[in-house]
């Protein structure tokens, strides 16, 4: 209780009541920066979202593209190159008119080597972009790509001003970037707020909302609260309208509670892992990776640590995703016994202090995750199962600023995240290609079946191939326990009632996906 005082306290002195022009947001964890193409990072994507659009949007089943700023499209019978009509209404919020040499400029700066972008497969492998007409854009691939329009609504391919890149240089995205989008970009307090300002000009939104634009705000204000009994508290005392990083452990509370609304994004594929760094000697055996994830019970963490807001995942894709592989559910069997067996088989013997040791060297792999969110107490949890096994983590947590960097490091042996995703392909294809590595692919994973299989996977014409290939992967990937899948999470949305049409998305984490219906009751 005096915890929950003291974050009280803490919410009023950040922020007043809310103004009626601005759209008072807050979230638990802030991103190095907000350059799309330049990130995984779910934090940032979610205000990339609101300021940058894509050619194709994802309507709310979670896998229907929809027209964006691609109005239409067609795909030739080889499934090699796409042409998009773009629209001819849309501006920069710079108020530069939007045409097809900005998808051009946006794609090649994409997979540009200078760029780094790690998520540059997400278009596709590009053979070349033409801009037929100021609004006709030629997209041709040097395969087949069959989740290309899927992958296309997701932020890593928003369309980018070039003269907006170049002003800004190495400030791209940190002092300013412009956009198509709903919002624009006003101002970035690193580790304190984001303010979006209302792009008036935008007249354009896709067809899953009612409101095509203009948003019916002024300003968008996100804060930046880590604190979790923060941001409860605050949203308790109205001080904010909106939160979709609400804990986990007070979501029964934000039900009960007569002001507030709590809405679950559906679908939502969201898994929270621990994945094995296999380069690492500690790890580089099988044996070792699986008596770790056999020695955890996952329902005991989805009930004592998510309190229900979660589910135990003993497969590391969604059953309820497109392509998941149902042969892939038997394979993680929960079981004490067997992981200590595995481990006396791997070489690794019990110490007089009760960790294991082999070679002189004590089995204590690193462990690295962000100290935000539902992570460290899922990680402390496992810390205690893995101890009656013999097995000591090291748990080093890292501020949402410098994670993703640390996890792009080599000098540790497990880490965690909790990874969105659309689909079996997209979930593959960002992780277990060879051509990720040394992030997102952080297991350091070299296969040639793997790489192969994705390919094919990803240059099926059929859904039964992509889905056969994809299936393929699932399997390698779970009998080699590359990862320890955990928790499927739920995503809720807290609202404030008097806040309305805040229907929320599930992609990426995002939930608040451009907000064009959102309003407040007076």
């Amino acid at each position: 209780m005096i915890r929950f005082a003291l974050g009280m306290s803490l919410a009023l002195s950040v922020t007043g009541p809310a103004s009626a022009q601005t759209l008072q947001l807050m979230k638990g964890i802030d991103a190095p920066h907000y350059d799309a193409q330049r990130t995984t990072w779910g934090p940032t994507s979610d205000i990339v979202n609101m300021f940058q659009d894509t050619l194709v949007a994802l309507d709310w089943d979670g896998r229907t593209p929809i027209p964006y700023l691609a109005k239409s499209w067609t795909i030739s019978e080889d499934g090699r190159t796409y042409t998009f009509k773009l629209r001819d209404d849309v501006s920069f919020c710079s108020g530069k008119k939007f045409t097809a040499d900005d998808v051009v400029y946006s794609f090649k700066r994409l997979k540009d080597p200078a760029i780094k972008a790690p998520y540059a497969w997400r278009a596709g492998n590009i053979k070349e972009l033409r801009a037929i007409d100021p609004y006709t854009v030629e997209y041709e691939l040097e395969e087949p790509y069959s989740e290309l329009l899927l992958q296309l609504t997701m932020f890593t391919n928003v369309i980018h001003n070039k003269e907006s890149v170049e002003a800004l240089g190495k400030d791209y995205g940190i002092k300013g970037a412009d956009g198509t989008g709903p919002w624009c970009f006003e101002s970035w307090q690193p580790r304190t707020e984001i303010v979006l300002k209302r792009h008036d000009a935008y007249r354009w939104g896709p067809s899953m909302y009612k409101n095509r634009g203009p948003v019916k705000f002024e300003k968008l204000s996100i804060k930046i609260m880590p604190e979790e009994s923060s941001r409860v508290a605050a949203m308790m005392a109205g001080q904010f309208d909106m939160t979709h990083q609400f804990p986990a452990q007070f979501i029964s509370q934000a039900k009960a509670a007569p002001m507030l609304t709590v809405t679950e994004a559906k679908p939502n594929f969201q898994l929270l892992y621990f994945g094995f760094k296999t380069t690492r000697p500690m790890v580089a055996d099988r044996r070792v990776r699986e008596a770790m994830s056999i020695a955890i019970n996952r329902a005991e963490i989805a009930k004592g640590v998510l309190l229900g807001n979660a589910d135990p995942a003993f497969t590391i894709v969604d059953p309820d995703a497109l392509d998941h592989d149902a042969g892939t559910k038997s394979i993680v069997k929960e079981d004490i016994e067997r992981a200590k067996a595995l481990l006396d088989e791997a070489g690794w013997k019990m110490g007089s202090d009760g960790v294991r040791e082999k070679d002189g060297v004590k089995l204590q792999p690193k462990v690295y995750y962000t100290q935000a969110g539902n992570t460290p107490r899922v990680a402390e949890a496992i810390q205690g199962y893995l101890r009656r096994i013999g097995v000591q983590w090291q748990l080093q947590p890292w501020d949402s600023t410098i994670a993703s960097a640390k996890m792009a490091e080599q000098d540790y042996e497990i880490w965690s995240v909790t990874v969105p995703y659309l689909s079996a392909g997209d979930l593959m294809n960002i992780y277990f290609d060879s051509r990720n590595i040394p992030t997102p692919n952080r297991m350091n994973w070299k296969d040639a079946e793997t790489d192969e299989w994705l390919k094919q996977g990803r240059s099926a014409l059929t859904e039964a191939d992509r889905a056969k290939y994809y299936a393929k992967v699932q399997q390698k990937a779970m009998r080699e326990h590359l990862w320890m899948p955990v928790l499927n999470i739920n995503m809720n949305q807290v609202a404030n009632k008097k806040i309305s049409d805040a229907r929320p998305h599930m992609i990426y984490q995002n939930t608040f996906y451009k907000g064009l219906d959102v309003s407040r009751q007076k």
